[in-house]
């Protein structure tokens, strides 16, 4: 494989995630073939990396139906915009990160217009057809050279179809590992390094209460739709022993919006949970703060269970190797299409990778009608009684995830780059 060749990459990213991704892996091409232009669509941290930014990625980041259709207009001039640039310039390469309903339509308008010299194009997280609507596949093929999958049974559909497709892992796997001590020791190292920014948690020091991480989610549509469940649950714990509540949000609106609803629906709790966001951290205070994890995996890590909206957040908790019940809840014409649509048993990742590694799940996920405060609370206790169980289950699951996701993502495009301009 040549590395002395420069080569031109367009790279977009819609959002926040697809920025932190696009970002790791411009760092993991640059230092296997130092001569990369990178052009196209990012936020701070792949311009960090050396992004040329064509526009603003805000202009990208929409989501929804409703909202869609409302920038429809601006996301077609987007595209356009990004689709004149990278032909003027003349990338080898484009790469779309997440985001496959802007990117892969890019993808197959650069694949119709660069007949002359081929742009080799790839997706960089897989589309959800090992879920539902695998008809997609056909679309995904005639758009990509290459398909970047981040677990191991998202390849198999590819496989079927004999469409190029290899697990190059998600990099969580790089930055996040389980601390093997006891939950009371990593308890009262976190206290010890967070009261200095948040105060109220000095008086947990030596509080005999058991810690639950409470996560309603990061979208404010999901608190309003789950955490007055979680709250129902909390407070079942709260009569049925001693138990505290440290609730991780994003912002200090997320923070407002959950003490208000526990003020609404039980006020009597406030007392017993503690809101943290990293906002509230101030200058000159860090102490010695764990830099490797985030603040809501760092409350995870330290607590006995954690209770929490299906999302990548369950992908964290998993690999940290902490017990958890995951619960979901959407409108219910939301549920009536999906529950039709989707070709798979469980919507938690967790479930998900073990499931297709062993046939079985290894958390409770309490979906819709199942997601009320009795089951809750009732799962929460049973792991509690024996948290070891669960336990050898998410490390039996990590093992093999990190077993089965093998492959370099730099590596894993320039291989199939250089390897398909050898048989042109």
């Amino acid at each position: 494989m040549p590395t002395d060749k420069p080569l031109t990459i367009g790279i977009v990213a819609g959002e926040v995630s697809g920025d932190a991704l696009g970002a790791d892996f411009m760092a993991k091409m640059n230092a296997i073939y130092p001569s990369i232009r990178w052009i196209g669509v990012g936020g701070e941290l792949m311009t960090k990396a050396g992004l040329d930014s064509i526009i603003d990625m805000t202009r990208l980041s929409v989501m929804g139906i409703g909202e869609v259709v409302k920038h429809l207009p601006d996301l077609l001039l987007a595209k356009k915009e990004i689709l004149d640039e990278f032909l003027s310039i003349g990338i080898d390469i484009f790469v779309g990160i997440d985001a496959p309903d802007f990117n892969l339509r890019l993808a197959k308008s650069l694949k119709q217009k660069s007949v002359i010299k081929p742009i080799f194009c790839v997706q960089y997280v897989s589309p959800s057809v090992w879920a539902w609507r695998e008809g997609r596949i056909t679309g995904i093929k005639s758009a990509t050279d290459l398909v970047l999958c981040l677990f191991p049974f998202e390849t198999a559909v590819y496989d079927k179809h004999g469409h190029p497709a290899v697990c190059v892992g998600h990099p969580l796997l790089d930055k996040i590992r389980p601390d093997e001590r006891s939950w009371r020791e990593i308890y009262d190292e976190f206290l010890n390094d967070y009261s200095p920014l948040f105060p109220e948690l000095a008086r947990l020091r030596h509080s005999p209460a058991r810690p639950i991480c409470v996560m309603a989610g990061s979208r404010t549509s999901e608190i309003n739709a789950i955490l007055p469940l979680l709250i129902g649950a909390m407070d079942r714990l709260d009569k049925a022993g001693d138990h505290t509540f440290i609730l991780p949000v994003v912002s200090h609106e997320h923070a407002h919006l959950v003490k208000t609803l526990i003020k609404e629906q039980a006020v009597h709790l406030l007392d017993k949970c503690h809101i943290i966001f990293p906002q509230t951290a101030k200058d000159g205070q860090a102490g010695r703060l764990p830099t490797t994890l985030s603040l809501s995996q760092n409350v995870m890590s330290a607590c006995e269970l954690t209770i929490l909206a299906s999302g990548t957040a369950t992908l964290e908790a998993l690999l940290l190797h902490r017990p958890m019940v995951v619960v979901y809840k959407v409108n219910a014409l939301t549920y009536a299409i999906a529950k039709r649509l989707v070709k798979i048993p469980y919507v938690a990742l967790p479930n998900i990778l073990a499931y297709n590694q062993t046939g079985q799940a290894v958390v409770p996920e309490l979906i819709q009608d199942d997601a009320n405060a009795d089951n809750i609370a009732r799962h929460a206790l049973d792991i509690l009684a024996n948290p070891s169980e669960q336990i050898a289950k998410l490390t039996r699951t990590t093992t093999q995830l990190r077993t089965d996701s093998r492959h370099d993502v730099a590596v894993s495009v320039l291989m199939h780059f250089f390897n398909q301009k050898n048989v042109l």
